[in-house]
């Protein structure tokens, strides 16, 4: 309601009965932190889309999750799709048996002991991709309410450093990178956002 507000002002001479035409071509998950695509005209919507559909948009995520990783880089390959018998959550299935090709690139920025600060980068765009495949490598999300499942924490584990991570009022994944060709000019257009101060 507010975007559309914002573009009738833009445009005094629209009929007061019509909101202006606009749509979301991009978005996150809620309690997901970081960058959103609006497109403010139905053609800056198709031509928008049309980019995502074809994964030639460039995002980059940060992830905070549990666990550490052998490996500094990684590609996680696995078709995602609605759960046989919870149908509000999502998951993996091997390729060709159920739900859509999905593939996340990761690279872990920082080793933090019991945690790891990872940077997700998507070829594809499936609901909850980051979160459903990290979950599906045993790394959840911390703060994550549907994936985080039961960290595994060592013996001898910080105590109040696990309990304040396990507080954590919402998933902590933020959309930090973006770019995509601009539906008008056909110029490469990028945008970064920094972390959120929690």
């Amino acid at each position: 309601n507010g975007v559309a507000w914002h573009l009738r002002e833009q445009q005094p001479d629209l009929d007061e009965t019509k909101l202006p035409r606009f749509g979301m071509v991009h978005r996150i998950d809620k309690n997901t932190t970081g960058l959103i695509v609006l497109a403010k005209s139905e053609l800056a919507a198709v031509k928008l889309a049309k980019q995502f559909f074809e994964h030639t948009v460039k995002r980059r995520y940060m992830a905070l999750v549990w666990g550490n990783f052998d490996e500094v880089e990684g590609t996680i390959e696995g078709n995602i799709g609605r759960h046989p018998r919870f149908r509000k959550l999502m998951d993996v299935f091997p390729d060709g048996d159920h739900g859509k090709h999905a593939i996340t690139h990761y690279t872990v920025l920082e080793d933090l002991k019991y945690v790891s600060l990872v940077e997700c980068r998507l070829e594809t765009g499936r609901t909850h991709q980051i979160r459903v495949h990290m979950a599906h490598q045993h790394y959840p999300l911390i703060g994550d309410p549907t994936y985080g499942g039961r960290p595994r924490i060592p013996r001898g584990a910080e105590q109040p450093l696990i309990d304040g991570l396990r507080g954590f009022p919402r998933q902590a994944l933020h959309a930090r990178a973006l770019g995509l060709i601009h539906p008008q000019q056909q110029e490469l257009c990028e945008w970064e956002v920094p972390l959120p101060a929690d």
